[in-house]
């Protein structure tokens, strides 16, 4: 028994002191994801890894912000944060406050979170998987799933505490600019909808208890799994997770409603936002695309070159190294289940902020128009390829990535054929996918703190 070794008291010691490396996965190896539908609907990805006791778990459900109410933005993220608040009381169960919960879940051993995205709300655990504590760890994690107690007091408190950090947040500018880009790139798409004191005062546990029972189901769950169990262990995990929320026939789980795509700007906007800050924050950017587009690797591999390498980067080399215009200048695409923004980031003197926002636009049209040379198409390739095992060496990015290809539906072997997808693109394939999904012309502009 473990127990003749260690205390459960020591046993969260124990488990964030763990090594999670996986067996030596090469860039090209073989890895097996096992994948299934249960009964109840609940899609399940599965990756055995039997070299530690340890086992992750994450369940996803399509109820992130882009389902929350437009009056009610911050719903999902409220709703996650007030799930570990305590669990309601049933027969053969008793009521658990925050305090209980967090002490039942010490004494395990484990670790389980919650936490809500643009797309998504996940349940995450993480357990030994010594069967005792296991089954132990599966069976509270199942109550806080599927019997939050949400208490109304409770709510009011974190209300509080949410409104006053969000006024926080608007007195630091790089939140102001951030803002202020979304609401130009997005407009009225979900995406784009900000919490404030307002819409949370308007939230109540009601509208959490019904938001919950309309999109938190079996037949709804994407459950990915990597760690020391079998395929007949995990089912029976999964079924038992999932066994305190509503059940009903999976072919009665009616599909949620579409949620309108991202519209693409028909025009640049500028925006110049005066505050009182050291350093002129600069954002620009415009819708970019959706996360199971084909042109996935060649705007990954291009954004390397463009802004996202780093000091090897083109946009560093032109605003940093040969104006020095700023410390840190970058570019990044995030897609989701819609186009999501993509961005150039960089903070400046706000005397220079003119100049610095006329170099990375040139820089931008420049690489749109002309796309890699062969040189840096190499340079990118050689990084992303060299770097890719550090993506899967332990249960926790692996499960990151098993989350990923069970969220946006992509292939099984997409992890198998990564490096061969990536190193098949040309720089011709960067120019057109470049040319597809961003039009300099008409880009988003936000500069807060450049003065008059």
């Amino acid at each position: 028994m473990l127990n003749s070794f260690f205390s459960r008291r020591a046993m969260p010691g124990l488990l964030f002191g763990l090594v999670l490396f996986m067996h030596s996965l090469s860039a090209r190896a073989a890895l097996p994801i096992q994948h299934w539908t249960q009964a109840s609907g609940a899609k399940v990805y599965l990756v055995e890894s039997h070299g530690i006791a340890m086992l992750d778990v994450q369940i996803d459900f399509d109820a992130g912000g882009r389902r929350d109410p437009a009056d009610k933005a911050g719903l999902s993220s409220a709703m996650s944060r007030m799930s570990g608040k305590g669990l309601a009381g049933r027969p053969g169960a008793m009521a658990l406050d925050e305090n209980q919960l967090s002490e039942a879940w010490a004494d395990l051993g484990a670790v389980f979170t919650v936490s809500s995205g643009s797309d998504r709300l996940s349940f995450s655990l993480r357990s030994l998987s010594y069967p005792d504590l296991l089954a132990q760890s599966v069976a509270l994690a199942a109550r806080q799933i599927g019997e939050p107690a949400l208490p109304e007091a409770v709510w009011q408190q974190e209300r509080d505490r949410i409104s006053a950090a969000i006024r926080e947040s608007d007195t630091r500018p790089a939140s102001v600019a951030g803002k202020a880009f979304r609401e130009a790139v997005y407009g009225a798409h979900p995406y784009g909808l900000q919490t404030t004191p307002a819409t949370l005062a308007r939230i109540t546990t009601a509208d959490m208890r019904q938001f919950y029972a309309q999109h938190v189901e079996p037949c709804r769950a994407k459950v990915s799994v990597v760690g020391d169990v079998t395929r007949a262990q995990t089912d029976a995990m999964v079924t038992a997770l999932l066994a305190r929320l509503p059940q009903r026939d999976a072919a009665r789980c009616q599909a949620l409603p579409a949620v309108a795509e991202v519209q693409a700007l028909t025009a640049p906007v500028n925006r110049s936002l005066a505050f009182e800050s050291a350093q002129a924050h600069v954002l620009i950017g415009q819708p970019g695309y959706k996360r199971d587009d084909p042109d996935f690797f060649a705007l990954t591999v291009g954004n390397y070159t463009l802004g996202g390498g780093g000091f090897v980067s083109r946009l560093t080399t032109e605003v940093r190294e040969k104006r020095g215009l700023t410390y840190s200048v970058y570019s990044f695409f995030s897609p989701g289940l819609h186009a999501g923004a993509f961005t150039i980031g960089l903070q400046t003197r706000p005397d220079q902020a003119a100049q610095a926002v006329e170099v990375a636009r040139t820089v931008l049209a420049r690489f749109v128009a002309e796309g890699p040379t062969e040189a840096e198409l190499k340079a990118a390739k050689d990084n992303l390829v060299g770097g890719f095992a550090l993506r899967i060496d332990s249960n926790a990015k692996l499960l990151e990535n098993i989350s990923n290809i069970a969220w946006n539906n992509l292939p099984l072997d997409y992890l198998d054929t990564w490096t061969a997808q990536l190193e098949k693109i040309t720089a011709a394939d960067i120019k057109a996918a470049f040319s597809r999904k961003l039009q300099p012309e008409r880009m988003v502009t936000v500069v807060l703190g450049a003065g008059p």
